[in-house]
């Protein structure tokens, strides 16, 4: 009886294990693919929001409203405060992700179209995996690399194409918005295997509070908002849906699959967010678009599957 109970214990285990071993990381990476979706309409948000609202004030603005919503499911769910070892990564959080890039790039989008800030934002996947691989010491494989530096390689190519070649200032605030947002998602997923990915955010915003309700009083005293039904739309996405939810359900897809693979996911966002210019704001689609989107779409099924 013991010799039979000894064989059948292994076997019962291995069974039960394997479905609980792929159940999270399937679910990661779903709730990184929302986290996709809900960044692939931040640009057209933004967009209606600056009819309304200008570039400095709706970024303050989106930031307190965020804010205001995160701290209170913080202090509905009684979250204790996190340790002060964890406060240099959620500054990097704050910095990068809560003020960096959506300044950066609302100031682009200032004089840029969406499309474009889209396609050259399409370089941020390929940014967040080196940055991890420094940070992390996480070495992925070299299929991974290559099918991450052709998807980059097809979205400098597209960029090029459309800009004919020449830099402009929107495209150098856009490059700085990939390196401080690739810094903020990278230490956001790493404390997202250490406390939940929403609380991640959450204290981000709210440790930002200081600085972003000052910024949004004296914004709004010399910017006085047109309230439009675009204008008040865009700000409610780009703070509700793409400063808080989107971000959630981002870091927490993050600490299920990792950053380099779901940075990844990230290469089919500017294809999104073309798509969504021309739903919601009526910008042309490039002719390019389609052969960009058929070599992006074969480079993330790649980094899917190459092991790290």
């Amino acid at each position: 009886m013991r010799a039979h109970d000894s064989a059948t214990a292994p076997s019962s285990i291995a069974v039960s294990t394997s479905p609980t071993t792929t159940a999270p990381v399937r679910a990661g990476t779903v709730q990184a693919a929302l986290g996709v979706i809900a960044f692939s309409l931040t640009f057209p948000a933004t967009a209606w929001g600056l009819e309304g609202f200008g570039a400095w004030s709706l970024v303050a603005v989106r930031s307190v409203l965020a804010a205001v919503i995160a701290g209170g499911c913080l202090l509905v769910l009684r979250v204790p405060v996190p340790g002060r070892r964890h406060w240099a990564g959620l500054g990097v959080v704050a910095a990068g992700v809560v003020v960096g890039f959506p300044l950066l790039t609302t100031l682009a989008l200032e004089t840029s179209t969406t499309a474009h800030a889209a396609v050259v934002v399409g370089l941020l996947p390929l940014t967040t995996a080196a940055l991890s691989a420094l940070r992390t010491g996480v070495r992925p494989s070299r299929t991974f690399w290559t099918a991450a530096l052709a998807g980059a390689g097809a979205v400098i190519a597209f960029t090029v194409q459309q800009s004919g070649g020449a830099v402009t200032t929107a495209d150098l605030y856009l490059l700085a918005a990939l390196l401080v947002c690739a810094a903020g998602y990278t230490e956001g997923g790493r404390l997202a295997r250490i406390m939940p990915g929403w609380q991640v955010i959450a204290w981000a915003l709210v440790l930002c509070l200081p600085l972003t309700v000052p910024a949004a009083a004296l914004t709004l005293s010399y910017d006085t908002p047109h309230l439009t039904a675009h204008s008040v739309a865009g700000l409610l996405w780009v703070a509700v849906g793409s400063q808080f939810l989107g971000l959630v359900v981002w870091y927490r897809g993050m600490a299920a699959v990792g950053v380099p693979k779901a940075s990844q996911l990230q290469l089919a966002q500017p294809l999104l967010t073309l798509v969504w210019s021309v739903l919601l704001l009526g910008e042309h689609l490039p002719v390019a678009a389609p052969l960009t989107a058929a070599a992006v779409l074969v480079c993330i099924a790649v980094t899917q599957r190459a092991r790290s």
